[in-house]
């Protein structure tokens, strides 16, 4: 049986108050300390939480300004670092197989600068010859398309290979390279994988 007081407790702690700077800071080091977000996925998390703890006595204006007050404090300290984010997301997802259009898209998404974008990209492509291209056959190898179908299989489904790798951010010069793959040249590339 949950009495009065339990469930106001608890209710509580479900929409603290979060009136002053370090109220803030503390709940954005809880943030961190779970997930590693962009600046700007914190700010909007920061302003969430903010907004549906606060009663309408509290200016949007005010609370903006003591949650980048706490920002910039967090990004001089180092704890936040948008290219250290930008750099780790986007490794992250060239091993899973995405495109450079993709992780583009997603990197921007989360509120990435274009410029820090275009150093991220750059970056990769210095780092990793053809990115694409091994991307592309890892999403193949994953979903068991194109080269990994079984040679029946491949005329018929050839349509919907191309519509997955559209999908996922490849050209359609690249995705019939990939797709037109035999087995020989696949087990050379993927020793580069």
């Amino acid at each position: 049986m949950i009495t009065g007081s339990l469930y106001m407790n608890r209710s509580k702690s479900m929409y603290q108050s979060l009136e002053t700077v370090e109220e803030i800071k503390e709940l954005a080091l809880k943030y961190l300390d779970k997930y590693q977000p962009s600046k700007k996925s914190l700010q909007v998390y920061l302003y969430r939480k903010a907004i549906d703890g606060q009663s309408n006595t509290v200016e949007k204006s005010e609370v903006l300004n003591k949650i980048e007050i706490v920002l910039n404090d967090l990004e001089e300290k180092g704890v936040l670092n948008d290219s250290l984010y930008s750099e780790l997301k986007s490794k992250n997802f060239l091993k899973r197989g995405y495109s450079l259009n993709k992780i583009k898209q997603h990197l921007s998404q989360k509120g990435i600068g274009s410029d820090l974008l275009k150093k991220t990209i750059e970056k990769i492509q210095e780092e990793h010859e053809n990115a694409d291209f091994y991307s592309a056959i890892r999403i193949c190898k994953k979903r068991r398309i194109g080269p990994y179908r079984p040679e029946a299989n491949k005329e018929i489904f050839y349509k919907k290979d191309m519509g997955v790798l559209a999908r996922s951010g490849f050209s359609y010069d690249l995705s019939k390279e990939v797709l037109a793959l035999d087995q020989k040249q696949l087990k050379i590339y993927e020793k580069k994988l």
